[in-house]
């Protein structure tokens, strides 16, 4: 029996497992607040967390980005992740998905104020973060602020658009 290797295998959105996008805002080197966005996975797939973190990775590479490195989406228009933020809720766009979240209103300041937020997409899964649950501050700032959550990620700097009425 022979497999197919993953790199030629056509890209599931299922291999990521569940990706859930947490907004947070926190001080910049410059003083004012940044809106940051951490995208990661459950890790809840037949191949645990290391087929989420292939898939993660195989998401930014696909789409340019790559694992330790940084975009600038306000220099690439084309860039196929897109962020809208309307109504009070952020929408992350990507190929083949997309997540929305309602921001607190210090995140919906910062991003208002900067035009952009800092996206983190990170292969590293997190699956004690579950959707619906609180996730303490702490929590928060240990695993987003983790070394090895920071190497595993893609960092994309989004612009934010609205909807034209």
């Amino acid at each position: 029996m022979t497999s197919t290797p993953s790199a030629t295998r056509p890209f599931r959105v299922t291999d990521l497992g569940t990706l859930v996008v947490m907004p947070w805002s926190g001080e910049a080197p410059d003083g004012s607040d940044m809106p940051y966005l951490l995208a990661y996975s459950l890790g809840d797939t037949a191949e645990g967390p290391e087929g989420t973190a292939l898939a993660v990775a195989r998401l930014a590479g696909d789409n340019g980005m790559r694992v330790g490195g940084v975009v600038d989406g306000t220099e690439r228009p084309s860039l196929p992740f897109s962020l809208l933020v309307e109504s009070g809720a952020a929408v992350l766009n990507m190929p083949g998905l997309n997540a929305q979240c309602l921001p607190p209103r210090e995140w919906l300041a910062a991003v208002e104020q900067r035009g952009y937020a800092y996206l983190v997409l990170t292969c590293r899964a997190w699956p004690e973060a579950i959707p619906g649950q609180a996730v303490t501050p702490e929590a928060l700032a240990a695993f987003a602020g983790a070394e090895e959550t920071l190497t595993a990620a893609a960092h994309v700097v989004l612009p934010a658009r609205r909807l034209r009425g």
